[in-house]
Protein backbone atom coordinates (compact mmCIF):
# COMPACT_ATOMS: atom_id res chain seq x y z
CA UNK A 1 0.00 0.00 0.00
CA UNK A 2 1.01 3.29 -1.15
CA UNK A 3 0.47 5.20 2.06
CA UNK A 4 2.43 2.84 4.27
CA UNK A 5 5.65 4.55 1.95
CA UNK A 6 4.46 8.27 2.38
CA UNK A 7 4.03 7.49 6.55
CA UNK A 8 7.88 5.89 5.89
CA UNK A 9 9.24 9.26 4.27
CA UNK A 10 6.83 11.12 7.01
CA UNK A 11 8.86 8.93 9.76
CA UNK A 12 12.07 9.52 7.87
CA UNK A 13 11.86 13.49 7.86
CA UNK A 14 10.95 13.81 11.58
CA UNK A 15 13.95 11.74 12.14
CA UNK A 16 16.32 13.96 10.16
CA UNK A 17 15.05 17.23 10.83
CA UNK A 18 17.05 19.31 13.34
CA UNK A 19 16.05 19.73 16.78
CA UNK A 20 15.83 22.32 19.07
CA UNK A 21 18.80 22.60 22.37
CA UNK A 22 16.94 21.65 25.25
CA UNK A 23 13.47 21.37 24.26
CA UNK A 24 12.69 17.80 22.41
CA UNK A 25 11.12 19.32 19.89
CA UNK A 26 12.90 19.51 15.75
CA UNK A 27 12.42 22.09 12.93
CA UNK A 28 10.20 20.90 10.26
CA UNK A 29 10.07 22.55 7.07
CA UNK A 30 5.88 23.28 7.59
CA UNK A 31 5.84 22.85 3.58
CA UNK A 32 7.26 19.32 3.06
CA UNK A 33 5.34 18.15 5.44
CA UNK A 34 1.65 19.96 4.24
CA UNK A 35 2.61 18.10 0.79
CA UNK A 36 3.18 14.85 2.77
CA UNK A 37 -0.26 15.08 4.57
CA UNK A 38 -1.87 16.09 0.85
CA UNK A 39 -0.38 13.39 -0.65
CA UNK A 40 -1.31 10.84 1.86
CA UNK A 41 -5.37 12.26 1.18
CA UNK A 42 -4.79 11.35 -1.96
CA UNK A 43 -3.29 8.22 -1.41
CA UNK A 44 -5.95 6.86 1.19
CA UNK A 45 -8.94 6.67 -0.16
CA UNK A 46 -7.08 4.05 -3.14
CA UNK A 47 -5.69 2.24 0.15
CA UNK A 48 -8.93 1.92 1.96
CA UNK A 49 -10.76 0.76 -1.52
CA UNK A 50 -7.86 -1.66 -2.04
CA UNK A 51 -8.21 -2.65 1.77
CA UNK A 52 -11.89 -2.76 1.57
CA UNK A 53 -11.85 -4.93 -1.83
CA UNK A 54 -9.52 -7.44 -0.14
CA UNK A 55 -11.68 -7.79 2.76
CA UNK A 56 -14.84 -8.34 1.07
CA UNK A 57 -12.86 -10.79 -1.59
CA UNK A 58 -11.29 -12.50 1.26
CA UNK A 59 -14.71 -12.82 3.15
CA UNK A 60 -16.48 -14.26 -0.37
CA UNK A 61 -13.70 -16.68 -0.61
CA UNK A 62 -14.38 -17.99 3.01
CA UNK A 63 -17.96 -18.09 2.03
CA UNK A 64 -17.17 -19.90 -0.69
CA UNK A 65 -14.91 -22.67 0.76
CA UNK A 66 -17.71 -22.94 3.67
CA UNK A 67 -20.64 -23.93 1.02
CA UNK A 68 -18.18 -26.10 -0.95
CA UNK A 69 -17.14 -27.85 2.58
CA UNK A 70 -21.03 -28.18 3.56
CA UNK A 71 -21.92 -29.19 0.22
CA UNK A 72 -19.06 -31.67 0.71
CA UNK A 73 -20.25 -33.25 4.32
CA UNK A 74 -23.98 -33.43 2.96
CA UNK A 75 -22.22 -36.12 0.01
CA UNK A 76 -20.76 -37.76 2.65
CA UNK A 77 -23.42 -38.15 5.03
CA UNK A 78 -25.82 -38.78 2.15
CA UNK A 79 -23.36 -41.68 0.79
CA UNK A 80 -22.75 -43.14 4.19
CA UNK A 81 -26.49 -43.00 4.59
CA UNK A 82 -26.95 -45.22 1.17
CA UNK A 83 -24.70 -47.57 2.42
CA UNK A 84 -26.07 -48.13 5.50
CA UNK A 85 -29.24 -48.69 3.96
CA UNK A 86 -27.52 -51.22 1.45
CA UNK A 87 -26.08 -52.59 4.19
CA UNK A 88 -29.50 -52.90 6.16
CA UNK A 89 -31.20 -53.88 3.00
CA UNK A 90 -28.56 -57.31 2.26
CA UNK A 91 -28.39 -58.08 5.98
CA UNK A 92 -32.50 -57.68 5.73
CA UNK A 93 -32.55 -59.87 2.10
CA UNK A 94 -30.17 -62.49 3.86
CA UNK A 95 -32.58 -62.50 6.85
CA UNK A 96 -35.53 -63.46 4.81
CA UNK A 97 -34.03 -65.82 2.21
CA UNK A 98 -32.69 -67.74 5.63
CA UNK A 99 -36.55 -67.54 7.04
CA UNK A 100 -37.67 -68.62 3.60
CA UNK A 101 -34.93 -71.46 3.74
CA UNK A 102 -35.81 -72.73 7.11
CA UNK A 103 -39.85 -72.46 5.99
CA UNK A 104 -38.99 -74.62 2.91
CA UNK A 105 -37.00 -77.30 4.63
CA UNK A 106 -39.31 -77.86 7.44
CA UNK A 107 -42.12 -77.79 4.58
CA UNK A 108 -40.20 -80.66 2.82
CA UNK A 109 -39.49 -82.31 5.97
CA UNK A 110 -43.55 -82.43 6.52
CA UNK A 111 -44.18 -83.47 3.01
CA UNK A 112 -41.81 -86.41 3.80
CA UNK A 113 -43.34 -87.49 6.68
CA UNK A 114 -46.55 -86.75 5.41
CA UNK A 115 -45.70 -89.12 2.40
CA UNK A 116 -44.33 -92.21 4.67
CA UNK A 117 -47.23 -91.55 7.07
CA UNK A 118 -49.66 -92.00 3.44
CA UNK A 119 -47.83 -94.77 2.44
CA UNK A 120 -47.63 -96.71 5.48
CA UNK A 121 -51.26 -96.17 5.85
CA UNK A 122 -51.90 -97.62 2.38
CA UNK A 123 -49.58 -100.23 2.68
CA UNK A 124 -50.88 -101.64 6.10
CA UNK A 125 -54.42 -101.41 4.16
CA UNK A 126 -53.06 -103.31 1.78
CA UNK A 127 -52.10 -105.70 4.22
CA UNK A 128 -54.87 -105.77 5.93
CA UNK A 129 -56.77 -106.55 2.66
CA UNK A 130 -54.53 -109.10 1.58
CA UNK A 131 -54.62 -110.61 5.14
CA UNK A 132 -58.44 -110.84 4.76
CA UNK A 133 -57.96 -112.58 0.93
CA UNK A 134 -55.27 -115.25 2.44
CA UNK A 135 -57.94 -115.94 5.44
CA UNK A 136 -60.84 -116.62 2.55
CA UNK A 137 -58.48 -118.76 0.43
CA UNK A 138 -57.03 -120.37 3.05
CA UNK A 139 -60.85 -120.78 4.28
CA UNK A 140 -61.93 -121.71 0.92
CA UNK A 141 -58.93 -124.26 0.13
CA UNK A 142 -60.47 -126.23 3.69
CA UNK A 143 -63.60 -126.08 2.29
Amino acid sequence: MEILTILETLEELVEKSPSVPFSGKCLLDREEILEIIKEMRLKLPDDIKQAKWVKEERQRILLEAQREANNIMKDAENKIASLVDEHEITKKAYEQSNEIIAAAQKNAREVRLGAREYADSVLNKVEDILSEAAEVIRNNRKN
